[in-house]
């Protein structure tokens, strides 16, 4: 089967205007579906960060998120001692029993948003090594003070270095700003996990305990004495990279069956606009189609000449989408995590597989749009279509 390639490639530079107006389309609904998938990816690459893999989180089963999750002084106790828990040079376990709550923070530009507060023990620097502070100082022990993500900073007006923030019926003063690199804990504020505990009354009850192993590959060995004790038969260890990538499952999910929705409602738009162009480039071409017909060329190779030609406009179109969307890369927002129904900034980021399902979604526009035309243009009787000029 011959292909006239150079007539495709004379007539995909020659009608500049439709063309133009063809890609411009297809390059806004690729360009709001590859958002869409950056969004999604962005989230899960955030909370994923959150966790590490030598780290093994222990909340209530059934919970939620940790706000829901309840452990006692007695089990965090008995936690203490399984075996393969990491230890600091003194002998003390890396351990740290966290209580997480929930408190509103007014947001730049008006309005409230959840912000997560987290209590800490003293042994999170060897905990969490990731967390560096960048401006002010850690919180004193046995103090009303806290330190706060970087993205909390920017986004709360009240979250600045030396203010106060008021909750539980006391103020607390913020002494330091600290990041993670993009991780979830950015838009937390933490605090000391005792202080936290007396001013909303759970005396000594947590919502976690996250821990150390002494080494990753003992956490099977870890999770077997875990499960053999009884009285821990309501509690689940897990990873706590794997715990904070399922929590981003569901709003992950959410976002990209709503934006895909959305952005195939767009796409009618944009593949009828490639259909009309390509009828349009038959009906204009009538004649160089019987020429083409007359000189050899059969119907199998006229179709797949304008099925070309239109996956041609809608690849251009799908690239250029794609590079518009790569920007957003630059950019950071921030939504409600729907497991913590909390503040969660995150940045858009991009991906092989992005890039790879945009431009199927951008040939597939290419392909519904340009078969039609296609088919009518195959099917031309070459008499006719040479009386046509």
């Amino acid at each position: 089967m011959k292909i006239p390639l150079k007539y495709i490639m004379r007539n995909f530079m020659t009608r500049k205007l439709t063309t133009f107006i063809t890609i411009a389309g297809i390059a806004l609904v690729v360009f709001v579906f590859t958002a869409v998938l950056m969004m999604a990816f962005g989230i899960q690459k955030t909370l994923v960060s959150t966790g590490s893999d030598d780290n093994v989180m222990i909340t209530r089963k059934a919970a939620n998120s940790e706000i829901s999750s309840i452990i006692g002084p007695d089990i965090q106790n008995i936690i203490r001692t399984l075996p393969h828990i990491a230890t600091e040079s003194n002998g003390n376990l890396i351990i740290s029993n966290e209580p997480v709550v929930i408190i509103n923070l007014v947001k730049n530009g008006g309005g409230v948003s959840n912000v997560t507060v987290r209590g800490v023990s003293p042994e999170i620097d060897k905990l969490r090594p990731q967390v560096k502070l960048i401006e002010g100082r850690m919180f004193n022990w046995g103090l009303r003070e806290l330190i706060v993500g970087d993205a909390i900073a920017k986004r709360f007006p009240g979250a600045q270095l030396g203010s106060y923030i008021k909750f539980a019926g006391g103020d607390w003063k913020i002494v330091g700003i600290f990041t993670t690199n993009g991780s979830g804990f950015d838009s937390e504020i933490w605090g000391d996990a005792v202080q936290l505990q007396s001013a909303f009354n759970r005396v000594s009850t947590v919502s976690t305990v996250t821990l150390k192993l002494d080494n990753p590959e003992n956490y099977d060995s870890f999770r077997k004495a875990f499960i053999a004790d009884r009285r821990l038969q309501q509690y689940e260890p897990i990873i706590e990279k794997k715990y904070f990538a399922q929590q981003s499952e569901m709003l992950s999910t959410f976002i990209r069956v709503l934006g895909i929705f959305i952005t195939l409602i767009f796409s009618i738009g944009a593949t009828i606009g490639a259909t009309i162009t390509m009828y349009s480039a038959v009906a204009n071409r009538t004649v160089e189609i019987g020429t083409l017909r007359s000189l050899g060329f059969n119907r199998i190779s006229i179709l797949a000449a304008f099925l070309i030609e239109s996956l041609f406009i809608t690849i251009a179109g799908g690239a250029v989408g794609i590079f518009l969307a790569s920007f957003l890369q630059f950019f950071s927002i921030s939504t409600l995590n729907f497991s913590s129904f909390s503040e969660l900034a995150f940045s858009f980021a991009l991906s092989p597989t992005i890039i790879v399902w945009s431009l199927i979604f951008a040939i597939a526009m290419g392909f519904i749009g340009g078969f039609l035309p296609s088919i009518r243009a195959a099917r031309m009787n070459i008499v006719t279509a040479l009386r046509a000029g």
